[in-house]
């Protein structure tokens, strides 16, 4: 009986001692990886430095992209017959449009008819006189 304790308690030992260093190897694995996470993550933040030089090379690239789409997307605009210009966009695009409405006035020749017809009637309307509100003060901006 003794001699049975004795292997058991040996073999029980080395169990433990064999699941400890299994436990220890799980964990620093784990520590492993975590390093190299951290240390991949280090390396997204970590780019190029940023200096006059590089930063007027990459606007340059930048600006030639962002052309490049603007005139691809006004293209399929074009052909999709979807180009209708902003009033700021059309006035950008012809500076004589600031002056064909004037021209056109004088194309007319500045006549515009009136209908005195519908202006003699005016007693039958109902017009509030200035006179008729007592709270109303010309001078005073705060009143009725």
């Amino acid at each position: 009986m003794v001699m049975i304790f004795t292997l058991v308690s040996a073999v029980q030992e080395k169990l433990n001692e064999i699941v400890d260093h299994i436990k220890t190897r799980i964990e620093e694995e784990k520590k492993q990886k975590e390093r190299e996470a951290e240390e991949a993550e280090k390396e997204c933040f970590h780019g190029t430095p940023v200096t006059i030089e590089n930063f007027l090379s990459w606007k340059a690239k930048f600006d030639t992209e962002l052309l490049e789409i603007r005139r691809k997307k006004m293209k399929e605009e074009e052909q999709a017959g979807k180009n209708k210009l902003s009033g700021k966009q059309l006035f950008e695009m012809d500076h004589n449009l600031d002056t064909s409405d004037i021209q056109f006035l004088e194309e007319a020749g500045n006549s515009v008819e009136v209908d005195e017809s519908l202006f003699q009637e005016m007693d039958d309307l109902e017009l509030e006189d200035e006179d008729d509100d007592p709270d109303y003060n010309p001078v005073d901006l705060e009143s009725d």
